[in-house]
């Protein structure tokens, strides 16, 4: 377990997650989110909620999803974790699918998704995303 939240992709690890993925198939990503009452932006930005701030980001976000082939497959409120460490919460669920990893990959190195994701840093107490093969 670690020390403290996990929010955003490891760096020197997500290149080797990445490559560890099949090529060619389509990925769907996992995402269990948990939001911060307040957002904690690094530079004291906006008064935001963690929703809010998270909205924020998924403005930019969805559309480059869609401008990378994937789409948004399903969004939910989590209700009860019914296998899951005790005490253990997340707030939202989002399951979206990608054409290949390499759209997800594309994705991450788009220059205005990249700025987003300061609202999604900000916005998240703790967060999952886990790439799987349908």
């Amino acid at each position: 377990m670690a020390d403290r939240p996990v929010i955003d992709p490891n760096p020197k690890t997500l290149p080797d997650i990445l490559a560890s993925l099949p090529d060619d198939t389509p990925i769907v990503m996992l995402n269990l989110l948990r939001f911060r009452d307040k957002a904690q932006y690094k530079d004291g930005e906006a008064d935001y909620s963690g929703r809010e701030a998270y909205q924020k980001y998924s403005e930019v976000a969805f559309g480059k999803v869609k401008g990378v082939g994937g789409e948004m497959v399903w969004k939910g409120r989590a209700l009860a974790g019914v296998i899951a460490p005790e005490g253990e919460t997340w707030h939202s669920v989002l399951l979206v699918r990608y054409p290949s990893k390499q759209a997800f990959a594309l994705m991450l190195a788009d220059p205005e998704y990249r700025e987003a994701t300061r609202h999604r840093t900000a916005a998240l107490e703790e967060a999952r995303l886990v790439a799987m093969q349908e």
